[in-house]
């Protein structure tokens, strides 16, 4: 299922027992705020549990659908390419390291849960319920008082990705940078291949591994396969995923490359690792 969107800016909240849509993508970007109950979000691959004052963003690459366990009231922020397109004229300066729509697309913030501290949680919250408040007007889109308050969200965004060591500006390459890349290029071997990245990085990939393992004192190759079989073991957790989606996602050939390279890691085979780990921890129930 696809939900189409034509408007630039839609806001909108519910209050339910049970989410009403399937598993679902956007041809729009989504932010979603959690107001009151708890349950499941299952996003993309990952199931994360949610709770009053939560936030979860969502781009139109990603599917996703909430497990309601406690009556929940949710309230959506939905935009479009064009929203932040028509207010260039109103963008800061300070801003242009990276635009809204590329937060929203980072991979990287879909593989954990967005955690903030208390002053930065409340004046979320503030700033959720001015925009509610305002959204009775009929020029809500074309507000610069609305787009202001919608960057001021973005910036508590970025704080909460930098305290998880996750990159979403376009400073100058770095440790954090160098990493943040990995993170997000782990399910595209192609471009994690060291004469890939060294190019990138314009480093020279004769020097490449020596320049990673005196930075972060583990070789390239290591740190790569640790971080994805990391990731693989968080899929293989999740029963409804088969094993042959698990192995597309991560651009293996196909299952025996993934059941071969996982065991050469693991010393168990990912179908023995996906029993103990459904045993250990139950799913919650879609």
């Amino acid at each position: 299922m696809r939900r189409v969107q034509f408007e630039t800016l839609v806001i909108t909240e519910w209050n339910v027992e049970t989410f009403p849509l399937p598993k679902h993508k956007h041809s729009f970007y989504e932010m979603i705020y959690i107001r009151k109950g708890y349950g499941i979000h299952i996003l993309n691959n990952n199931r994360f549990p949610y709770s009053s004052g939560d936030i979860f963003i969502v781009s139109p690459e990603d599917k996703h659908y909430f497990d309601v366990k406690k009556r929940s009231t949710f309230t959506f922020i939905k935009f479009t390419d064009s929203y932040f397109a028509n207010h260039k004229q109103h963008r800061p300066d300070a801003l242009f390291f990276s635009c809204p729509e590329e937060i929203m697309r980072n991979k990287l913030l879909k593989e954990v849960k967005l955690e903030m501290d208390e002053l930065s949680a409340s004046i979320l919250r503030n700033t959720i319920d001015n925009i509610v408040a305002y959204n009775n007007r009929k020029d809500i889109a074309s507000s610069p008082l609305v787009y202001y308050q919608l960057l001021s969200i973005f910036g508590l965004i970025r704080e909460a990705a930098m305290k998880l060591s996750i990159r979403v500006d376009k400073g100058q390459a770095g440790n954090e940078e160098l990493i943040s890349y990995i993170h997000e290029h782990i399910y595209e071997p192609q471009l994690l291949l060291t004469k890939n990245i060294a190019k990138h990085f314009h480093i020279a990939p004769a020097y490449f591994s020596a320049y990673f393992k005196r930075n972060f004192g583990i070789p390239y190759g290591d740190y790569v396969s640790e971080y994805r079989i990391k990731l693989v073991e968080k899929r293989l957790a999740v029963p409804t995923l088969t094993i042959k989606e698990i192995a597309v996602e991560f651009g293996f050939t196909d299952v025996s490359h993934l059941s071969h390279y996982f065991k050469t890691i693991r010393k168990i085979s990912p179908k023995e690792f996906r029993k103990k780990a459904i045993s250990m921890f139950p799913p919650v129930g879609y």
